[in-house]
């Protein structure tokens, strides 16, 4: 129904609105000028007015004979008319039940009946309306009524707050708040704040200052207010793509999520799943793939080193000195592993003595420092997961990994083994740090085992106690960055070529040929030759820079897109294609993003999508093309290779019965191994040393050519034939 209500005009403050929108940082960009903007456009004035009881009493009071209003700003105003009336009711309700908080003075039934004579005409009283607030408006009154500005605390105290606060860095809510709490802050905060506001229109902060503590009054702030960031949240949907609801139940309560994957799993679903303003279809599987990426990963790095650490006997704490005191000898906060704290420990040596794969993962750790703290002060939480992501995926998948045989080494006192030892530490502690406002349970779990427990009252107790760690922008090589990408590009080019040819990672190859896109980096990977061979796992490796003898590009046109562009030009074009240099066509296309070709005497220009260029490599050799280099492999296998072949499947048999065992790691065995298999009974005695030596084995092998099944014996399948393999633990 149609009624009569009270309004405010915002309408004369459009202009000054959206000058203020304008300066707002929206994240997303396009809700300042679009759904946020279009809404200021167009612009009505605000029906302030409800006619409930609950909320709060608009604050006008009308002349019972002449109709003239007044608004009243405060109770204490209230009170100090003339010949006020009606208080009482109040008071009696306060002696009944002194429990009501004073704050409901103010509000119905109290507040009706407070009248005060009216000064408008004779013997006429002053009585509120019937109305109350919109709610909406408490709402966006929060940034400086949360303060009691100017309130009954004194305007001094709370101005002084209300300065110190004002405007908020940044603020969040979802979608549907654009036309809601946004608008709602926005709109009081300009009228009240903003230029051409009144006796106020000197700009924000003038209030304040009138009776400001400060020694010096504080210039008026410039737009934007109330807030200088807005994070508009995408709305989260259930697995039926229907917004969640509770009467539809269309939704996992969230304990059952904690109990099955844990709250770190959710939360980090949210964070790293896609940016906050993208509208989230709730996916249970997702939470659960979501696990290996990231949170697995980071706990096998962290459990390997444990692991280790405890073998090893590698003590930080001893190795910084137990004696130090809390700031003892300009230790300072242990907590810290600031470099200049860890250069005070014993067997310490700077990360620029130690190897490259050292020096490549402190750097790697201070650009993602640097990258994630800028990406949260962009408020951007999606963009500082990914790079967290990109950086475990290298710490994990690459740093371990190439690391691992150090953390092998017998002599406890290797300083190479030492350097690896330090380093992983440094990255786990400085890690925890870094992810903590991410995933704060598994973040402290690995703090309370790597620091709070090693070095107990000299470190914070939590790490969320920590500062957050700052990159050290000395430590970022960029150099050995772009060569260490190079490496791990070709490391993985190498599975994929192995993958596409059906051969095993522990297959060794003969020889694998780099066709490098140029030579800056090449005599940086002939250096780390034997690192490169071991990951590939290939006997010999060569770098070129042409690689026509063992690859050609077949060119070949996009029917579907250029057919109604060429029309009959299309079998000509076809054959210019694959008469044409495809090396040469796709430097050029990776040069200017296109090509252009003659043909039927009409120019004719193609871009990526219009062709497809397909790499090939000659017999006997597996090609795969990444962004810097080709990677060719001779697939070939020699009868020798085979065997080696052979020989690693053993070892990786043998490796899981000790795991299925659950034997310590270094814990010595023998093995029984029986097969009626030639060939990988020649394997096995070929390489009885490797398998000894790779598995702990006290004695080589013991090889039995039969095919009767041995007392204890596992069963397994290597080389297409049944092996028999027996591990007991020695004494």
């Amino acid at each position: 129904y149609p009624r009569r209500s009270w309004f405010i005009k915002t309408t004369a403050f459009k202009d000054a609105m959206l000058a203020n929108n304008a300066k707002i940082n929206w994240l997303p960009d396009h809700i300042r000028d679009g759904r946020f903007g279009n809404f200021l456009e167009s612009n009505v004035d605000w029906a302030l007015s409800r006619e409930r009881y609950w909320g709060t009493p608009l604050p006008i009071w009308v002349c019972d004979k002449t109709g003239e209003k007044e608004a009243i700003g405060s109770y204490e105003e209230l009170l100090a008319q003339d010949d006020v009336q009606g208080t009482d009711v109040w008071d009696a309700a306060k002696k009944a039940n002194p429990e009501l908080p004073d704050d409901l003075r103010v509000h119905k039934p109290y507040i009706d009946s407070v009248t005060y004579k009216s000064k408008h005409a004779e013997g006429a009283r002053m009585r509120r309306v019937t109305e109350v607030i919109d709610c909406w408006y408490d709402s966006g009154a929060m940034p400086f009524a949360q303060w009691g500005y100017r309130g009954e605390d004194g305007a001094k105290e709370a101005a002084a707050k209300f300065d110190e606060q004002f405007p908020a860095d940044f603020i969040s809510e979802a979608l549907d708040q654009t036309r809601g709490w946004f608008y709602s802050q926005l709109a009081i905060s300009t009228m009240l704040f903003g230029e051409g506001s009144g006796e106020r229109g000197a700009g924000l902060g003038e209030a304040a200052n009138q009776e400001s503590s400060s020694p010096e009054p504080r210039a008026p702030s410039p737009f934007p207010h109330p807030f200088k960031n807005c994070i508009v949240l995408g709305l989260m949907l259930g697995e039926d793509g229907q917004k969640m609801s509770k009467s539809k139940r269309n939704y996992r309560e969230p304990g059952e999520i904690f109990d099955k994957y844990g709250a770190d799993a959710l939360r980090w679903y949210f964070f790293a799943n896609q940016p906050p303003w993208t509208g989230i279809r709730y996916s249970e599987q997702a939470i659960k793939d979501s696990v290996p990426e990231f949170l697995l990963r980071l706990w096998n790095c962290y459990s390997f080193f444990v692991i280790y650490a405890n073998i090893d006997g590698f003590d930080p704490a001893e190795k910084l000195g137990r004696e130090l005191g809390a700031g003892g000898s300009g230790l300072g906060n242990v907590g810290q592993l600031t470099p200049d704290v860890l250069a005070t420990a014993a067997d310490f040596r700077p990360y620029q003595d130690r190897r490259p794969l050292d020096q490549w993962i402190i750097s790697e750790l201070n650009r993602a420092l640097r990258d994630v703290t800028a990406s949260m002060d962009a408020y951007d939480n999606f963009g500082a997961c990914q790079r967290i992501i990109e950086y475990v995926d290298g710490l994990s998948n690459w740093y371990v990994r190439r690391a691992r045989d150090r953390f092998w080494a017998e002599d406890k006192r290797d300083p190479d083994k030492l350097d690896a030892y330090w380093t992983l530490y440094e990255c786990l502690v400085t890690t925890a740090k870094m992810v903590a406002p991410f995933v704060p349970f598994l973040a402290e779990t690995m703090w309370q085992n790597l620091v709070a427990d090693v070095f107990g009252e000299r470190t914070p107790e939590s790490v969320h106690l920590c500062d957050y760690p700052a990159a050290d922008e000395a430590a970022i090589d960029d150099v050995l960055i772009e060569r260490m990408s190079l490496g791990r590009e070709i490391a993985s080019l190498g599975r994929a070529a192995r993958m596409a040819a059906k051969l095993k990672v522990r297959q060794p190859l003969a020889k694998v040929e780099i066709v490098l896109a140029d030579d800056t980096h090449r005599a940086w990977l002939e250096s780390i030759e034997e690192s490169i061979r071991d990951e590939l796992n290939v006997k010999q490796v060569e770098y070129t820079t042409h690689g026509e003898q063992y690859i050609t590009y077949q060119v070949l046109p996009s029917f579907k897109r250029l057919g109604p562009r060429v029309g009959k030009h299309l079998p000509a074009l076809k054959q210019a294609l694959a008469a044409s240099d495809g090396a040469k066509l796709l430097a050029d296309m990776s040069a200017a993003g296109k090509i252009a070709l003659t043909i039927g005497g009409e120019a004719i220009e193609l871009d990526g999508e219009d062709i497809e260029v397909r790499l090939q490599a000659k017999p006997g050799w597996q090609a795969t093309q990444g962004k810097n280099c080709v990677l060719v492999l001779n697939v070939e296998l020699t009868g020798d290779l085979i065997l080696e072949g052979i020989a690693k499947d053993i070892v990786r048999v043998i490796q899981e019965q000790r795991k299925a065992q659950d034997l310590e790691y270094t814990k010595r065995i023998s093995v029984r191994i029986a097969t009626a298999s030639e060939e990988v009974f020649e394997a096995i005695k070929a390489h009885n040393s490797f398998i000894q030596r790779e598995t702990l084995s006290r004695v080589p092998p013991i090889v039995v050519n039969t095919d009767k099944t041995p007392m204890d014996a596992i069963e397994a399948t290597i080389a297409d034939q049944t092996v028999w393999v027996c591990v007991n633990p020695e004494d």
